[in-house]
């Protein structure tokens, strides 16, 4: 897997923790750097773990099922990807308080991150050396959410959905790269 594919999904996974940290901003009277510092780490760890967590489980699999795994990366993005899809074309506008208490922010985390323990079953059946992959998703879920912060508390939650839509179109698109590849239709 190249760089630039690795950037691409690491921006589709971390679409629901933008958006989430979007709300947060919303929710500060004043935005802070720390607090943007705190989303941000909290969003970036748990988004680097799950798919740390998720390859471990893959490798248990991985020569089981490898005449198939391209299969099942494609049907796992594209189930991630359309749910974030289906969650953006949703009317109701929910945004968390501004609280960065352990308890509120380990639940965002976790369900803004669990997408990406998915990811990390497909990183094993793809063999990518997880260790660099799951920093770089990290680093670049740790940025956007600090930038999620920053524009919510400047514009608002009107991005959410957009954003979920990004990153959900983002993840079935590599999704469907990935089956190509496999079946021979692109060679680049």
């Amino acid at each position: 897997m190249s760089l630039t594919e690795l950037f691409i999904i690491a921006v589709g996974l971390s679409m629901d923790a933008f958006a989430v940290a979007v709300c947060k901003g919303l929710a500060m009277p004043r935005m802070s750097w720390k607090g943007a510092g705190v989303v941000g780490l909290y969003f970036g760890g748990f988004q680097g773990a799950m798919p740390f967590i998720g390859y471990l489980l893959g490798t248990r699999f991985r020569d089981a099922i490898t005449a198939y795994d391209h299969w099942i990366a494609f049907i796992l993005l594209a189930l991630i990807g359309g749910n974030m899809i289906k969650e953006s074309l949703e009317t109701e506008e929910e945004c968390p308080d501004a609280s960065l208490d352990v308890r509120s922010m380990t639940l965002l985390a976790v369900a803004t991150s669990i997408d990406a323990l998915a990811v990390g079953v497909t990183f094993a059946f793809l063999t990518v050396p997880i260790l660099p992959a799951v920093s770089f998703i990290g680093v670049v879920t740790f940025t956007l959410s600090v930038v999620g912060v920053k524009v919510g508390n400047v514009f608002g939650c009107r991005y959410k959905s957009r954003a979920e839509l990004a990153g959900g179109l983002i993840l079935v698109l590599m999704g469907l790269k990935i089956l190509f590849e496999h079946l021979g239709y692109l060679n680049f």
